[in-house]
Order: C-alpha cells, then structure tokens, then sequence
C-alpha cells in the first residue's frame, strides 16, 4: 500500500479519530486536507515505525510502497534465490513472483529508450570454464550494452577522421541484475557487480525492488569509493525505470579481461565481434542485440 492508501483505510476505519484530530487542527480545515496531513504524517514516522515494528517493510521506488511480512531479511533473500532455482514454484508474496530473466528484457527496453544503448544477455552457462555452482557469477554480467558515441555526427568526415587518429567511437556498459535489494544481501550483490563489471565504461547493479532507506545509504556510500550505479527497473512500465545513483565512468576498457571473457563464453564473444565490425564499417545491426 501507499501512504495514502494507508491514510485513506484511516479515514475509513476511524472516523471517530479522524473527525478528533480534525477539530483539534485549525490547519486542516477539509477532507482532503485531512488525508493530505496523514500521508505527511505516515512518511515522517517511517523510522520509528520501522523500530516499533520489524515486520513493516518499504520499498524505495516512487510511489513508495509500505507492506508487511513476517519473513527477515535474509529469508526474503533466500526466497528469492531458491526462485531462481526452482522456476516452476511460485512464492506467496506478489513481488517475489518474478524471475530474473523477465527484468532483462525490460532493462534492455528501458536503457533503448533512456540512453540509445544496444543490449546483449550473457549467459553464464555458455562458458567453456566450469567453475562449479555459482562461481561464474562474479565473473559475467547479466547484461553488456554497446552505445554509439557518434549515432548523431551528421558529418561522414568527422567520423572518417576519428576512426583515422583512433579517437573512442564507443562505449561499454555492464549489468547485474536483481529482483530484490535489502540490507542482507546489498553488500554480495554491490561487489559481485565490481567483480563482474570492471572491464567495463560504466558499470550498473539493476533491481526490481530496493527495500529501505538503509539499502539506498550504503549503496550510495559504496558507489563513492567504487563507482557501480544502480537502476530501479519498473517491471510493469520499464520507461519508468530509472538510474537512482549514476555510475563513474571509467575512460578505458579492461582489454586484458575482455579476452579472458571472450575466450571462455560465446555470448561476450559475440559482443566483441560486434564492436570489432562497428569499428570496421561503422554501422551496427540492431537485431543481432538480444536480451
């Protein structure tokens, strides 16, 4: 619920009250004006209620969402990983009723239209290089995006020319995706994207769900000193996704790395095809991104 869907059950259940608290009030003079002051209200309350009741939980997308759960932290996690395992169970609650494989099309969707990025999914599974359960997910990214740095040079010269003195034509971004981010496991999934994106220009963690004011506070603490940004994805409506924190460009790409990537999976192998034929014709083929 929203806060004020909250104030409106308040005002529904507890006329009473409500009609109290209005007399009380020379400020709140109507209805509206009543609902308006509990919202307020609700959202300026929101840590002591997070003390007085552990169960009551928040998302950080706008509208913020108040729910309430009887699961921690770290079972919430845990659920949503064991989905991940096991994709023909279905969780009880309605925002764990998601696979990560159904955010990276939106992500991708979104980054077309938010920055003219061509995205590429990376499959970990196509890697030559076993690394047991799990131990290729610190090293591939859920998603690479190529973005075209002179997609809007109306001059054949000037592009002829940087191509000439080897001038950057490109960028490269990198993603890893979650459906859920809270204070158990923001830390795991914040330095799997460092481990994961360092090859990259820029380097996101993307999330369906970013569950409290703590989790965005030490995100923000941890892209000061690493530089990993983060993305809220709207999986009903990806065009209003959006980068929450920007990501630190780095000005050169891990070649050394991206050799290593390419040599053991065919999807980043594929990627850097792509960049190495851009480079040659300058046009790129839009239905070879897939995500």
């Amino acid at each position: 619920m929203t806060a004020r869907d909250i104030a409106l059950w308040i005002y529904t259940n507890y006329p009473k009250e409500c009609a109290a608290k209005q007399e009380r009030s020379k400020n709140i003079t109507t209805e509206a004006a009543l609902i308006q002051q509990l919202v307020a209200e609700i959202g300026a309350h929101r840590p002591q209620l997070f003390k007085a009741y552990n169960q009551i939980r928040t998302t950080e997308d706008r509208p913020r969402l108040y729910y309430w759960t009887d699961q921690s932290e770290q079972q919430q996690v845990e659920k949503t990983e064991s989905l991940q395992r096991d994709k023909n169970s279905l969780p009880a609650e309605p925002f764990l009723q998601l696979l990560e494989a159904h955010l990276y099309p939106r992500l991708g969707q979104f980054l077309s239209i938010d920055s003219e990025l061509y995205t590429q999914r990376i499959d970990e599974k196509r890697s030559s290089n076993k690394r047991g359960p799990h131990g290729n997910h610190w090293l591939y990214p859920d998603l690479v995006a190529f973005e075209d740095l002179t997609r809007h040079w109306a001059s054949s010269i000037i592009k002829n020319c940087v191509t000439e003195v080897r001038a950057r034509r490109f960028r490269l971004w990198s993603f890893e995706v979650k459906i859920l981010l809270n204070r158990s496991n923001v830390r795991e999934a914040y330095f799997q994207t460092v481990s994961n994106s360092s090859w990259a220009h820029f380097a996101y963690l993307a999330a369906n769900e970013i569950e409290g004011p703590e989790t965005l506070k030490e995100l923000r603490i941890l892209n000061a000193l690493h530089g990993v940004g983060l993305i809220r994805i709207d999986k009903n409506d990806p065009s209003e996704s959006e980068i929450l924190i920007p990501a630190r460009e780095r000005l050169e790409i891990d070649w050394t790395n991206c050799d290593r990537l390419a040599s053991e999976n065919t999807d980043f192998s594929s990627v850097i095809q792509r960049v190495w034929e851009f480079h040659r014709t300058g046009s790129i083929k839009a239905d070879e991104w897939t995500c």
